[in-house]
């Protein structure tokens, strides 16, 4: 096939667009019609790989196999920022009492209420994304974005809760935040922190969804996941102490996964995961860290590589072994 048709053709179907099937032109074993799948990528005679939702491969073939291209699928996407308010014991008062996230939780309910009852009848079916005033890719993939009120480790937090196709780029993510801080600053935030809400007869609060203090727009990820330290290889391996099972430690994750290269010998598998570190790039610090972390939690200080390097320095005395 022609280059400059191949090119086209990876132009026109990326990795990751979806695809569902109308008809196959194989004889032996078609995928059936119907069957959705995602394209794997274009080989330099045109052909598109496929991976298809039953498991199979069998490309597709411009010209002789029929498919329709169907949309991205929308997936959800939160940003996370933190919550404030004046509590006012009498709505007809001039003195109020200042509330972080924590002690908001008793009235997220009402928080909630509030939030929806702000909507705009022009927000119903892409929330503030409605206003966007920009013609760029973030308006294409982020199809609405509307806010919320939810509670993540003891505290009530502002969420934005989008809906996007396919997958922001860190530019796109960052153009978001943006407009979101301005809407959540002066916009949308700007009308909501005037609205009263009635906690019970006498009291009232008014809540804000952005302020001057330290206050930022996150991810999940960004906002509670823990802190990784740096130098943490992405996997490593280890052995039980109690079986001498030979195990894989994932970075970032609670616990372990058994290894199929386990040998059943204890000192085989201490000397199998010395030998898989080293091809792996991993150091003694490394491996340390990353047992603790997947024990005890990667943010606590046994966890960062860097330590055992400083134990080690300390230890020494600054000598240099010659």
């Amino acid at each position: 096939m022609d280059s400059k048709l191949v090119k086209f053709i990876r132009e026109q179907f990326p990795p990751g667009t979806r695809v569902r099937l109308d008809s196959m032109n194989d004889p032996y074993a078609p995928v059936a019609p119907g069957m959705e799948g995602e394209v794997a990528h274009v080989d330099d005679a045109g052909q598109i790989h496929m991976n298809w939702a039953d498991g199979r491969t069998l490309p597709l073939i411009p010209g002789e196999d029929r498919f329709t291209v169907l949309p991205p699928k929308l997936s959800p996407l939160k940003l996370y920022a933190p919550l404030t308010a004046d509590y006012y014991l009498s709505r007809d008062g001039d003195e109020s009492i200042g509330l972080d996230g924590q002690a908001l939780l008793e009235y997220q309910d009402q928080i909630a209420a509030a939030l929806l009852k702000n909507r705009a009848p022009e927000e119903a079916e892409r929330g503030v994304m409605h206003w966007y005033g920009k013609v760029d890719s973030v308006r294409d993939k982020v199809q609405s974005t509307v806010f919320t009120a939810e509670e993540r480790d003891g505290q009530l937090w502002g969420v934005a809760e989008c809906r996007v196709s396919g997958k922001l780029t860190a530019e796109e993510l960052r153009t978001l935040k943006d407009y979101l801080t301005g809407q959540m600053s002066d916009g949308w935030g700007e009308s909501f922190e005037q609205q009263e809400i009635r906690v019970d007869r006498r009291s009232a609060l008014y809540v804000h969804l952005w302020n001057y203090g330290d206050w930022s727009i996150q991810t999940e990820d960004e906002c509670f996941s823990p802190k990784l330290a740096e130098g943490l290889p992405e996997m490593c391996f280890s052995t039980l102490q109690s079986t001498g099972e030979l195990i894989c430690i994932k970075r970032g994750e609670t616990g372990y996964y058994p290894s199929q290269w386990n040998t059943g010998d204890k000192e085989k598998n201490v000397e199998l995961a010395d030998q898989l570190n080293e091809q792996l790039g991993v150091n003694m610090w490394q491996r340390q860290a990353m047992e603790v972390g997947s024990m005890c939690g990667w943010d606590v200080p046994g966890a960062d590589p860097a330590k055992y390097q400083e134990d080690y320095d300390h230890q020494m005395g600054g000598l240099t072994l010659g």
